[in-house]
């Protein structure tokens, strides 16, 4: 994938939009389209075929929530969708990653980081590393009425592959399961995506959100004991 990332920018509040579009084009990335509610960012989407969404999730109409679920069901291309949230513990924003949303970040960004996200998020990685986003599914991952049908089997990982899901599911990037196990960063990239490609999991946010929801790892930190805790791959 080269070139810059093509971005919608949806949000129903003008400046907010004209204030990311402003940061994101003076840093070479292309906003190829703008909505003001739901409905107008799934014609968007539609229509420009981006890399990057950066969602509201509430607007007027369809929410953000409804309008990622549109645009990541059942649709040949499926951008990276960033959720974007005034207030740090909106229940919604854990729905939203359940969706399908990469990642989330709060209305109140640092333009800097907020450059780093969108071309971050558009190669495949995800907004894990606020620990707001661990906070978020420690609180609602056990609550969720569909946990039991979104149940998944983790007996197609190896014992080595239970021990990277259950620090990744601790907010650990790469490079810090690699220190922690004693492994290449390359080895770590491989491990986690041979974790999402036998789970039929899109990334690392729904990694997080099947260790959580299986038992792997305990909204209260005591996660279940794993055959590789003790192994170094």
């Amino acid at each position: 994938m080269t070139g810059s990332p093509r971005v919608v920018i949806a949000d129903d509040q003008a400046l907010v939009r004209t204030g990311f579009r402003m940061i994101l084009t003076a840093d070479g990335i292309d906003v190829v389209a703008e909505a003001t509610n739901g409905t107008e960012a799934v014609d968007a989407v539609r229509r420009t075929r981006p890399d990057v969404v950066l969602m509201d999730i509430r607007m007027p109409e369809l929410d953000g929530l409804e309008a990622t679920r549109r645009i990541l069901t059942g649709a040949g291309h499926e951008p990276r969708v960033i959720m974007l949230t005034t207030f740090d513990l909106d229940r919604y924003v854990y729905a939203a990653l359940s969706a399908g949303a990469a990642g989330f970040l709060l209305k109140d960004i640092t333009p800097e980081h907020l450059v780093a996200a969108v071309r971050m998020i558009r190669f495949g990685d995800a907004l894990l590393a606020p620990a707001i986003t661990r906070r978020l599914v420690e609180r609602f991952a056990r609550q969720d009425p569909r946990a039991a049908a979104a149940h998944r089997d983790l007996s197609a990982l190896t014992p080595r592959e239970l021990e990277v899901l259950r620090l990744l599911a601790q907010g650990l990037s790469n490079a810090e399961l690699a220190g922690h196990l004693h492994l290449a960063e390359t080895t770590v990239k491989t491990h986690v995506a041979r974790i999402l490609a036998k789970l039929g999991l899109r990334d690392r946010v729904q990694a997080v959100i099947a260790a959580y929801r299986t038992g792997l790892v305990s909204p209260t930190g005591d996660e279940e004991a794993s055959p590789a805790a003790d192994a170094q791959p």
